[in-house]
């Protein structure tokens, strides 16, 4: 279904044709309010719908450009040829990661694809929550209050000033998350090809093996996929937490699982997962999960699972949006100028 009034919302009604226009897929309510409130700012004309792309809507282009397109759904090489077709020379997704568009096919058929910056502070604060609720094994305590079962864990939790934290892929993300790890006095190291943040950088197995806490903030690349393997997990300090609040696939699941379930590694906190497509942000209460691995892990007591959410703030989603319309505009100036 469209958000928008039938076809194009004009985001300045009786504004010229001519001006900017950008179809956006995949558009969220929330979304939809923003691009509404913002877009007018900006002179764009704007279509939108929660649909995500596909060969089977790309009418929705109707002369535009620019298409903007979330990251939950990945965007087949026929619909980036159907869109190339229908004269889109730009795609802006919306998220840092491009892992759901083959970039290389779409510059092969015309189309520029960049992704947009927003808040680092939306994945950096969940990163801490879910580090924190790691080391106390709050996953337990939550489960035993909500059936009224109010005695102590059995074993007493961690306090971050005396472990030390591995931080791998230091960018805006991974960056801001040092930040935050000064303040609770922990020892911070910190491993990435291109060093930036102010950290003691070491050879990622290096880090493996000294860090109580390893998080995961690198892209998702050919090169990074499954950086955490079985070799590298079991290098891993003996109950050492894994925290991954970047890309599914960075981990190897199914040697996670079995570092998990024989005790080596002391918990996870997993705000991504590789398979998550077609299961996360969906109501499943009454449908049946097709993904055994991720089963086997909820059902651990020391594994904590959320929906590729940490993202997911007011803040964030306005630097999403607003950095959208201003990718839309530089690249129909470079298009003019070009």
């Amino acid at each position: 279904m469209a958000y928008s009034e039938p076809a194009r919302v004009a985001a300045f009604p009786g504004r010229s044709p001519s001006a900017t226009g950008i179809t956006v897929y995949g558009c969220g309510q929330d979304e939809a309010v923003l691009f509404r409130r913002l877009a007018p700012r900006f002179g764009v004309l704007a279509t939108l719908t929660d649909e995500p792309v596909s060969e089977g809507n790309v009418d929705l282009v109707a002369g535009n450009r620019c298409v903007s397109v979330g990251h939950k759904v990945r965007i087949g090489n026929s619909t980036l040829d159907a869109l190339a077709r229908a004269g889109v020379a730009y795609i802006s997704t919306r998220s840092i990661g491009y892992n759901h568009i083959d970039v290389k096919h779409a510059e092969s058929v015309g189309i520029r694809v960049e992704n947009v910056a927003y808040s680092p502070d939306s994945v950096a604060d969940y990163t801490l929550m879910l580090m924190l609720m790691a080391v106390r094994d709050a996953k337990t305590t939550i489960r035993r209050t909500d059936v009224h079962d109010y005695r102590l864990n059995d074993v007493p939790g961690r306090e971050l000033r005396d472990l030390t934290v591995g931080v791998v892929g230091t960018g805006r993300i991974g960056a801001a998350v040092i930040d935050r790890l000064r303040g609770f006095g922990c020892r911070v190291l910190a491993h990435d090809l291109r060093p930036g943040a102010s950290a003691r950088y070491l050879p990622l197995d290096d880090l493996l093996q000294l860090s109580d806490v390893v998080t995961l903030h690198a892209p998702l690349y050919a090169d990074t996929h499954h950086l955490l393997d079985r070799r590298r997990i079991e290098r891993m300090k003996r109950g050492a937490y894994v925290i991954n609040t970047g890309r599914g696939p960075l981990v190897d699941t199914a040697a996670l699982l079995a570092a998990l379930e024989n005790g080596s590694l002391g918990g996870a906190a997993l705000d991504v997962l590789e398979g998550e497509e077609g299961i996360f942000y969906a109501d499943h209460r009454d449908r049946p999960i097709e993904s055994e691995s991720l089963l086997r892990l909820q059902s651990l007591p020391n594994v904590l699972i959320s929906p590729h959410t940490a993202y997911y703030t007011d803040h964030a989603l306005r630097d999403a949006v607003e950095n959208s319309i201003i990718n839309c505009l530089k690249s129909e100036s470079r298009n003019h100028h070009g």
